[in-house]
């Protein structure tokens, strides 16, 4: 099973592969989408939904997983990474994927164990599990492909925390 984990943001947006073969996880590819922080907000949206939809194209995933919104002090913040979520499923939904999304304690816990960890201790346990060489990185990546791990940690039965969108 092929699994692209998105880690959304209307700036910055995370993408991880990875293959889940019998018990062991293969990384594949991870990146992320960049947008300026002078472009409008509509091209931010065009620009995340293409290169989705590249990834998509180049890797061929099987199924989506997209990080929840957890919290944001700023509600104007909150309604513009929704979006950017809204625009990310779009892309994976539209390619024909199916998408889950899973809270941002779902996913620590899932990768280290701990639902409350910090982000170098997710990057460390990516790295760990992926059998990487080096840290996963930008910390966007890092989480994308920390989604990516969560739901393939998941399969085959989808656990509890995983809802499809």
């Amino acid at each position: 099973m092929r699994v692209l984990g998105i880690d959304p943001g209307t700036r910055t947006t995370g993408y991880g592969i990875v293959d889940a073969v019998n018990s062991r996880l293969v990384p594949v590819a991870y990146g992320v989408i960049n947008n300026s922080d002078r472009e409008v907000l509509s091209r931010c949206f065009l620009n995340i939904y293409r290169g989705l939809r590249e990834v998509i194209a180049h890797h061929q995933p099987e199924v989506a997983a997209v990080e929840n919104i957890f919290y944001c002090k700023n509600v104007n913040s909150a309604i513009k990474l929704g979006e950017a979520r809204g625009v990310a499923i779009l892309a994976a939904a539209g390619d024909g994927l199916d998408v889950f999304e899973y809270m941002p304690r779902k996913v620590k816990q899932a990768v280290v164990g701990n639902g409350a960890a910090e982000k170098r201790q997710v990057q460390l346990m990516v790295k760990a599990l992926l059998g990487l060489k080096e840290m996963p990185a930008p910390e966007d990546a890092s989480d994308a492909l920390a989604v990516a791990i969560c739901h393939a940690h998941a399969l085959p039965g989808i656990a509890a925390g995983a809802h499809k969108v």
